[in-house]
């Protein structure tokens, strides 16, 4: 059953069981503005016991702040109950809460584009801060006082500047200037974790680019990185250009590295322990950054097989031609044209299947141990470089190498 088929039975059975229930936040926003989504939050006045009452499965993960999660037909929805937030003390969230109603509920959160909520039963829109004159207007504005909606929870400065991008909105005048003005409060309330995260949500929607400039702008991209303190504009901007040329299916941390003149493995380890990154992230970042050298030089047909069969070289390749656009298009046709000539040895490193085995040198008399695997990557290399995809072919050149002799004397 489709997200949205599910999210309506959510409704329904809140609304049948007499309670007020209706979308909220970023689904309602993105339906205005005819962008499909699949991110459907549900707002409720029914309390989370009722909620896990009403649901044969639900999980709990937010229980103090009056949400769960509902589990139906294999999709999970978070169903919050209207409330207030009180008692923000450490700038990401409240201490405490107070159950309420729409109204109230929408005046706590973020920004007026997100205040909306919206009944899929009775088709109707409920609008208590003005939202949908500021979508109309392509404007980003904080619901009521921007200064204390940013002591509440810091992110929101970043959150703003994401959908600005995003939508090729612009950021009301007063929020704009609350968000300049704690701009280096940050740090210690907002883990970098959630940065990141704010970094990929960027990157997702192709708006990375423009959302690191205006952060510039906004003195929170110093703030996050330190040491682009003194980096103006101008160059930010010739830094950041070959990001318009990223493929779709790279991560967001690629785009961060090129803030950075110092493009090392060293700086991309700095940066995956300073961001929290995942295992996967790092290693393609670190990829990269070997790509960066491997492709300025020249190298055995065996170790191009093994860099093409890297899972990450295909979109690294693509990033290394983004920093020089105008030679891009030769440099892919040169590797995609070198990938095919040694297609058949790629996929065998693949899957792990090499030409020869181990079985296949003990038949020709090297015995198991450490050597085993000298003559394995040995073999490889006579397989891929001279392009043999016969066995026996192998193996007679194998016995004709200094390596075979020595080890028998011959």
């Amino acid at each position: 059953m489709e997200t949205y088929e599910s999210a309506l039975e959510v409704i329904t059975t809140l609304q049948e069981a007499g309670y007020t229930a209706y979308f909220a936040g970023g689904w309602v926003r993105d339906h205005l503005l005819h962008h499909p989504s699949d991110d459907i939050d549900i707002a409720t006045n029914a309390s989370p016991e009722i909620i896990q009452s009403l649901f044969t499965k639900t999980i709990p993960v937010g229980i103090q702040f009056g949400i769960v999660i509902v589990v139906i037909n294999d999709h999970e929805f978070e169903v919050a109950t209207f409330r207030k937030d009180l008692e923000y003390q450490d700038g990401r969230r409240p201490s405490k809460i107070e159950y309420t109603e729409a109204e109230e509920d929408a005046k706590r959160r973020d920004f007026t584009i997100n205040g909306l909520f919206y009944d899929p039963i009775e088709k109707k829109l409920y609008d208590f801060v003005e939202g949908k004159i500021d979508l109309e207007k392509k404007c980003i504005r904080a619901i009521g006082n921007p200064h204390e909606r940013i002591n509440e929870d810091r992110l929101r400065m970043i959150r703003a500047i994401r959908y600005a991008t995003r939508f090729s909105f612009t950021i009301e005048e007063k929020t704009k200037e609350a968000i300049i003005a704690h701009n280096k409060e940050l740090f210690p309330s907002v883990a970098v974790e959630r940065i990141y995260q704010e970094f990929s949500k960027m990157h997702q929607y192709n708006s990375l680019r423009p959302s690191l400039l205006m952060l510039h702008q906004y003195g929170l991209l110093q703030s996050i990185f330190p040491e682009l303190e003194a980096i103006t504009f101008e160059v930010l901007e010739i830094r950041l250009r070959p990001l318009a040329y990223f493929p779709e299916k790279s991560f967001a941390i690629a785009g961060l590295f090129l803030l950075f003149e110092d493009l090392s493995a060293e700086k991309a380890n700095q940066l995956s322990d300073f961001l929290k990154v995942s295992n996967k992230e790092r290693s393609f970042i670190l990829f990269f950054c070997h790509g960066l050298k491997f492709t300025k030089e020249s190298h055995e047909a065996v170790d191009n097989a093994h860099f093409y069969a890297n899972p990450f070289s295909k979109a690294c390749l693509e990033i290394i031609g983004a920093l020089h656009p105008k030679e891009k298009e030769a440099f892919l046709q040169a590797h995609l044209d070198g990938q095919k000539t040694l297609e058949p040895h790629i996929e065998r490193i693949k899957s792990k299947t090499p030409l020869i085995g181990a079985q296949d040198l003990i038949e020709i008399g090297i015995k198991p141990g450490p050597k085993m695997g000298i003559f394995l990557k040995e073999a490889q290399r006579i397989s891929v470089n001279r392009d043999l995809n016969d066995k026996s072919q192998v193996l007679d050149e194998l016995k004709e190498t200094d390596l075979f002799k020595e080890s028998f004397n011959l």
